[in-house]
């Protein structure tokens, strides 16, 4: 076990951000849709259609809870199926026009919250974190 007051303090900021966001209040500050959200995130990052395994693999749920986010956004319109022209047993997930529009506007939202967050920091401090935090979450076992 670590002594370090520097990795508890790590710790303690860590378990703070995913309370936060176990509330989602971050998607709710600019009206993103709820769980579905995460699907979008997922679809975005991948920059391709993908299917409703990747999803489940993405988020770390099990297929039916994939299959449920999913069938939430589609009937939200955020997202929409195409059948896989490699094979057509397949679905692939695709975002619509709406669901760009709701990634767009959570990247607003969190960015604003984020930036509200720092709002006394210097350039060189919002710069150093940037660089800090990405080389944190990339160091994390995934």
């Amino acid at each position: 076990m670590y002594n370090d007051n520097d990795i508890a303090s790590v710790e303690r900021a860590m378990v703070a951000i995913r309370r936060r966001q176990s509330r989602r209040a971050l998607a709710r500050l600019q009206g993103a849709p709820g769980p579905e959200l995460d699907v979008l995130d997922v679809l975005e990052a991948a920059g391709e259609p993908v299917t409703v395994s990747a999803v489940a693999q993405a988020l770390a749920v099990d297929q039916p809870r994939a299959s449920r986010l999913v069938a939430a956004a589609v009937s939200a319109g955020l997202v929409r199926r195409e059948a896989d022209q490699a094979d057509g047993r397949r679905a692939l997930l695709v975002l619509t026009e709406a669901g760009q529009q709701a990634v767009e506007r959570a990247h607003q939202g969190r960015q604003a919250a984020f930036a509200q967050a720092m709002a006394g920091w210097s350039d060189a401090e919002r710069a150093q974190f940037a660089r800090l935090l990405t080389r944190f979450v990339e160091g994390l076992p995934g």
